[in-house]
């Protein structure tokens, strides 16, 4: 295109496939969540009513897969349903990050309560019924079991559905401690089984939490993605014939799966030339959602100054 100040720019915009989320995704969610619920409310119930704190840590396990998944299905209706409102140009995929987050949170502050009643119960600890923990236990760890096979295949394409499946996956070697805890409180009575396999539900599931939150801050603060190496892309920019100068060159994920550049590009070549060579070189990278401005070069000096940030 051309412009009022005697010089000319070729922007370019490369896309990739949708990376919205499918129907079957959303409906393997919604099954979840209902297979989740039902068995939350099962194992809340019966830990109140016998007292076991290692069923109550899996019970609150539980209800961050509950509020994740239900979160997570938001996230991907939102994002599947995108926005037409000019203050959002980029629509709600955010949303799966910002659930991601909040799931994170869940967790580490369920893990803190478990530590919490551990240290109070040390020297006081309840008489425990094994055999109610042991059918609970099992009940749970069916649901996850099913709940994880509903949502493995989608857990490496979202941020939202990695972070459902990781809950459950804690929640289900959680429903083995508790197991466990209840063979050995039938077996010899021992009740501090059920505060040690608390404890322990909870230490194993704060580094999770901790990585999940870290990821979904790498991309809130739009750092570049971990598995890209950005100075390598500006290089092979850079070595584009005709390609005097790269600059201004930004690379964020805006989603899971959502790699996102923009670059200016100093050329004396012609400008569809050069962006049809930049896209390509930038899809190499995995970059497919692209916008690439060619700045044209008079006597060898270019027409743009740089941005500032």
């Amino acid at each position: 295109m051309s412009s009022g100040h005697g010089h000319s720019h070729g922007i370019g915009h490369g896309h990739g496939q949708d990376a919205g989320p499918s129907d079957r995704t959303i409906r393997r969610m919604g099954i979840s969540l209902a297979v989740l619920g039902v068995f939350l409310l099962l194992e809340a119930g019966v830990g109140l009513w016998i007292g076991s704190l290692a069923l109550l840590a899996d019970a609150g396990h539980m209800l961050t897969d509950v509020v994740g998944v239900s979160m997570g299905m938001v996230a991907l209706v939102l994002a599947r349903r995108g926005s037409a409102a000019a203050a959002r140009t980029f629509g709600w995929h955010r949303a799966e990050v910002l659930t991601a987050m909040a799931n994170a949170v869940l967790l580490l502050g369920v893990a803190a309560w478990v530590m919490y009643e551990a240290i109070n119960r040390i020297g006081d600890t309840p008489e425990i019924p094994g055999a109610p923990l042991i059918l609970t236990a099992l009940a749970g760890l069916a649901a996850n079991i099913v709940v994880m096979l509903l949502l493995r295949a989608d857990a490496k394409g979202s941020l939202a559905v990695r972070g459902a499946y990781m809950e459950v996956l804690a929640d289900a070697l959680g429903s083995v401690g508790v197991l466990v805890a209840g063979v050995l409180v039938l077996a010899f009575g021992w009740s501090f089984a059920d505060v040690i396999v608390g404890v322990l539900i909870s230490l194993w599931v704060v580094p999770r939490a901790v990585r999940l939150a870290a990821e979904s801050l790498r991309i809130l603060t739009q750092a570049s993605p971990s598995h890209l190496d950005v100075d390598a892309v500006r290089a092979d920019l850079a070595a584009l014939p005709g390609v005097s100068g790269v600059h201004d060159l930004h690379v964020w994920t805006l989603t899971t799966g959502m790699d996102v550049a923009t670059v200016h590009l100093v050329s004396d070549h012609d400008a569809n030339w050069v962006l049809d060579s930049a896209r390509t070189t930038l899809s190499s990278h995995g970059l497919d959602h692209a916008t690439v401005q060619v700045e044209r070069t008079v006597d060898g000096r270019r027409c743009e100054e740089d941005v500032t940030w």
